[in-house]
Formats: C-alpha cells, structure tokens, sequence
C-alpha cells in the first residue's frame, strides 16, 4: 500500500510540474508568422515602430528569450519570420532581431550570433531603447535610441504634462512630424519631471515657461528657440524649415554653457 501511495504521488508530482512548465513556457502562437514580402510590409506599415524576429526555428538561440520580451512589450507590434527568401529583402543572413522605425526611417539590428548572452530583460531594453517613434517622450530609456539615431536633429516640444494643452500640443506635433522623417525626431520634454531641468535650462527656460518649442543638432551642438506664441502646426512646420533652409539664427542665452552635452 505504501509503495501504491508513492508511486500515485509521484506520478501526480510529475504532471504537477508538466503543467506548470507548460503554463511558464513562452508560446508564439499569439504572435504573426509573416511568410513573404507583402506580409512584412503591411505589418511594418501598421505602426510607427515594429519589431521582428528572424528566427530558423524554434531551437534558434534566443528564439525563447524573444518570446519572453514580446511579453513584456505589449504597446509594440512584433513578429516572427523564417522565410530566408524574405530574409534577403531586409539584409538578414542569420537569426537576427530587427527594430523598423519610420521616424528615422532605419533598422536597428541585434545579430544573435554576436551576442555572448542573451536574456528577456535585456531584449527588453533593446526594443524599449530603440522605440523611437514620430513623437517620442524623453526619459532615460529612450534617450539611448534618440542620441543614436543617425538622425542628429531634434524638434523638442518643452510642455508640462498635465498642462490644459499638453495633449493638444502632441497632437499638432504627431501631424507634423511624418512630413519630416529622416530630417527631424520629434520628442517630448516633460518640463514637470525634475531630471529634465537639465535640458531645459540648455535652452535658458524653466518650467514656469512652458510651453515652447525648441531645435538641437548634436552634430552642431548649437540649439534654436522657436520665438514666443501659439505653437500651431504651421508655426512647426514653418520653423522645421527654416533650419533646413539654414535661416534660423543659433539662440544664445546668457550664462549658458557652450560645451557640448547630451539633453
């Protein structure tokens, strides 16, 4: 009796644990298996930032760490593909997770193959960094992706978040910004949270100033200050054009400093 006993509990014990493995295991049937070009495409066009993940197979290194971070970035499409014919549209040779942004209009590339370590909290950071999208909110995560752009220039929009016209004022930006992809990136300073005192005072304001509307070049490491008034959608795009006409005048605020900085 007391072997029956032993043998029934270990058997349940088992099955215990089969189920629970089955419950934890990342599964990637919620996720769109994209088979040729027109289906990447369509799924590219669905957002301003998307992500997939190239992946032989389900035994492919970091396949079930992929899994995980998808999980963890629910805001942000992404995909499988293991079509190697679809592969070579995008200059994918090997298992590779790709981050397509229209904001900058670029690919950002994380090869699986030159990684010593892959984990679900660090695919996290790389997708959340890189979640540069046509208006962008600055924080610490994404200014990673923001100041490695290859697009050096940034509109910024300095508002109190919770302000009457905080949202009104995104809005305006996100209607302006996809005129300008691959010139600007659009971002959002909460001029409210005390980190981002630093970056409005590079540009000699203060919270009690908001909202304005400023410009910086990290290649030029000069900055521009949109005059004082009514940030309409034709006021950005008037001063977005300026610059590349090259008429804004660089602003200069006294007791400023000139050394270069990252916002």
């Amino acid at each position: 009796m007391k072997t029956l006993l032993v043998v029934v509990f270990s058997l349940l014990t088992v099955c215990i644990l089969a189920d629970v493995t089955d419950e934890e295991a990342p599964s990637d049937d919620a996720l769109p298996r994209l088979t040729d070009v027109e289906a990447v495409e369509a799924f590219l066009d669905s957002d301003d930032v998307a992500v997939i993940g190239f992946f032989e197979g389900k035994e492919s290194y970091g396949y079930k760490e992929f899994l995980e971070a998808a999980k963890a970035v629910k805001s942000i499409p992404v995909a499988l593909c293991s079509d190697k014919e679809v592969w070579a549209n995008y200059s994918i040779a090997t298992d590779t997770i790709s981050i397509f942004r229209k904001a900058d209009v670029g690919q950002e590339n994380l090869q699986l193959s030159d990684a010593k370590k892959v984990d679900a909290d660090g695919l996290t950071r790389f997708i959340k960094m890189n979640n540069v999208r046509y208006i962008t909110e600055y924080n610490q995560v994404t200014a990673v992706g923001l100041f490695q752009s290859r697009v050096k220039t940034h509109i910024l929009l300095f508002a109190n978040r919770g302000s009457a016209d905080y949202s009104k004022l995104q809005k305006r930006l996100g209607a302006v910004a996809p005129d300008f992809s691959g010139k600007f990136l659009f971002v959002l300073v909460n001029g409210a949270v005390k980190g981002n005192e630093r970056s409005l005072g590079y540009f000699g304001l203060t919270s009690r100033d908001l909202p304005r509307l400023g410009l910086y070049d990290s290649d030029l490491d000069k900055k521009w200050l949109m005059p004082k008034g009514d940030i309409t959608k034709d006021a950005v795009r008037a001063f977005c054009q300026s610059f590349l006409d090259g008429e804004l005048q660089e602003t200069k605020e006294a007791g400023q400093p000139e050394a270069k900085t990252e916002l």
